[in-house]
């Protein structure tokens, strides 16, 4: 009989693994939550241009701002009206709301 067959050995490495698993799927939902947590609008906005999204942001001044996020600087953003672009304030905007776009 091979001795890494042996059926106690093979009832520890399930349990072994099973656990293991157990740890992994807690490790990836804490780094998950940690990440959440962590991001920032500038992060919320990179998503969108990276998934084509439409962003509706909400600025200081009252005024909302309507489009594609077309791109995201360090401390701007770029949303595509039609034909036009406008970039915004990361630090005027107040507020943002997302739509994906088909």
């Amino acid at each position: 009989m091979d001795p890494l067959r042996h059926p106690d050995l093979v009832d520890v490495s399930r349990r072994l693994r099973r656990q293991w698993e157990q740890v992994v799927e807690a490790e990836q939902a804490a780094a998950r939550a940690i990440w959440w947590r962590r991001r920032s609008l500038r992060d919320r906005l990179i998503d969108a241009e990276d998934r084509n999204e439409c962003a509706t942001l909400w600025c200081r001044d009252g005024r909302a701002a309507v489009g594609v996020v077309q791109a995201v600087g360090s401390d701007h953003v770029v949303i595509r009206v039609g034909d036009r672009q406008r970039f915004v304030l990361l630090h005027q905007i107040v507020a943002a709301g997302f739509e994906g776009v088909e």
